[in-house]
């Protein structure tokens, strides 16, 4: 194992933990696995079903089973790196994921596939609120951290953009299988790093886990998300819908009461509110995770549907956005110190405005150089400065002792806002679709796309009008 670095080398790293770059090494991998699980699955699909056999409605949940439980656990996962310490919270989530995803690949019938994915999103929602403590507790100077928001947001653009690429890549040469398999040595090998690069410190030891307040603010996110995911197969007024939303939203109610009420120590520590970072931050990434599905999911359904892109066209026409991004983090990330939240978020919310304003006109004739191109590289340059800008805001004042459950607050807010953009953006877009006198054709379906374009370009307005609750000379 190597030595305690000294105060010369150990750079911006606290005193404890290993240098620098094997933490960031560590982090930005851990994030990169948790976002390649969420798409790498997607082009398996068809190949799984001819193995397994699954039901027309139940092939969906190897992709939601994963999703569900990834955005309802991060809470708790967050408060249990607090509790019990980030190598502790880190390793046994490195461990779930990893078993998990060798069940997934042995999988025999469906119901074993399913139940592995939900185990594996178990393990994600430890690993990514413990990735972003991480980086606040080690990283102490405003440019070191910085930098690591900006690495550790380019490594989830990477899984991101990965996905299909890597999922079709095994699918094609080795087989389904393997798109879990591939986790087993790469996580056991990161279980050896967080043992090298991180500090075996137990965290808030006079704490315990509030087990009412986990329970009740568990289970309402995920019955939120769940009814949240209905939407796309079923109606707003279906009570399909309307039950778990409800009873989400009812089991959200009585997590508030007793996190104020009656929990000595709350999962959830309310008096965080009282940050004006962590309120802002989250509520502008709340309104992102409806741009990201614009970005994103919309424009492969537009040149797939309108310009008749196969999917991996479409997934080669969004690369260069997606290197955009990429490049543009990392720059944002050595700007973020010197020029602020603030003044990034205005420039990354000036660019949404314009590339889906630009966007929205793109109909069945418009070519994709011409048309598409350059509006996405847009939108792709405000993320880039947006997205580590935010999450950076959201948790940049966080107390030591809280750094997780602020965490996992900030990737439950992306999760959840991104859920909830992808029910009502969908929603609009069929209903401006129906409406069209030749509804379903590349022209319609061009129409209500239009549509979703602009509402992410009024989203993009909020979260500047939101930025603006920053104060004027707030670093990150």
């Amino acid at each position: 194992m190597a030595t305690e670095p000294s105060s010369s080398t150990r750079g911006d790293t606290k005193e404890g933990t290993r240098p620098a770059w094997l933490v960031l090494v560590l982090v930005c991998a851990c994030q990169f696995m948790v976002i390649l699980d969420a798409s790498i699955i997607n082009v398996a699909l068809p190949s799984v079903d001819r193995d397994l056999g699954f039901s027309d409605t139940g092939l969906a949940w190897v992709v939601n089973g994963y999703l569900l439980t990834f955005a309802g656990f991060m809470l708790l996962g967050g408060r249990a790196a607090d509790l019990f310490g980030q190598r502790r919270v880190l390793i046994a989530g490195m461990f779930l994921f990893s078993a998990a995803s060798l069940a997934a690949g042995l999988a025999s019938s469906p119901e074993v596939l399913v139940g592995a994915r939900v185990v594996q999103g178990m393990g994600a929602a430890m690993l990514a609120p413990t990735t972003l403590a991480v980086i606040n507790t080690t990283f102490t100077a405003e440019g070191a951290r910085a930098k690591a928001f900006g690495a550790w947001a380019a490594s989830g653009g990477v899984g991101g953009m990965a996905g299909a690429v890597v999922g079709g890549a095994l699918t094609t040469g080795l087989s389904w299988r393997w798109v879990f398999l591939i986790n087993v040595p790469i996580g056991a090998a990161l279980i050896v790093v967080a043992v090298m690069a991180l500090s075996g410190a137990r965290g808030a030891r006079n704490q315990s886990l509030d087990v009412v307040g986990a329970v009740t603010g568990t289970l309402g996110l995920a019955a939120l998300i769940y009814g949240i995911m209905q939407t796309v197969d079923h109606g707003w007024g279906s009570g399909l819908v309307i039950g778990p939303i409800a009873a989400g939203l009812l089991l959200l109610v009585a997590f508030v009461l007793v996190e104020v009420r009656f929990a000595a120590q709350p999962m959830m520590p309310l008096r965080l509110f009282r940050i004006r970072s962590v309120v802002v931050g989250n509520s502008m990434l709340l309104l992102f995770g409806g741009i990201a599905i614009a970005m994103w999911y919309f424009t492969s359904l537009f040149l797939q549907n309108v310009l008749a892109y196969s999917a991996l066209e479409a997934g080669l026409g969004q690369t260069p956005a997606a290197v955009m991004f990429l490049l543009v983090a990392r720059w944002a990330a050595g700007l973020l110190p010197r020029a602020g939240v603030r003044r990034l978020v205005l420039v990354g919310s000036a660019c949404f405005v314009a590339g889906f304003g630009w966007l929205s006109r793109a109909d069945a004739d418009t070519g994709y150089v011409t048309g598409l191109l350059g509006p996405t590289l847009l939108i792709a340059i405000g993320i880039g400065f947006a997205f580590p800008t935010f999450m950076a805001a959201a948790t940049a004042e966080a107390p030591e002792g809280d750094a997780g459950i602020v965490g996992g607050l900030a990737n439950t807010a992306n999760q959840l806002g991104g859920s909830l953009g992808l029910a009502v953006l969908a929603t609009v877009a069929g209903a401006k679709t129906a409406s069209e006198a030749d509804s379903g054709s590349p022209s319609a379906l061009a129409s209500g796309y239009g549509v979703v374009f602009l509402i992410a370009a009024g989203l993009a307005v909020g979260i500047a009008a939101i930025s603006l609750l920053l104060p004027k000379t707030r670093r990150a």
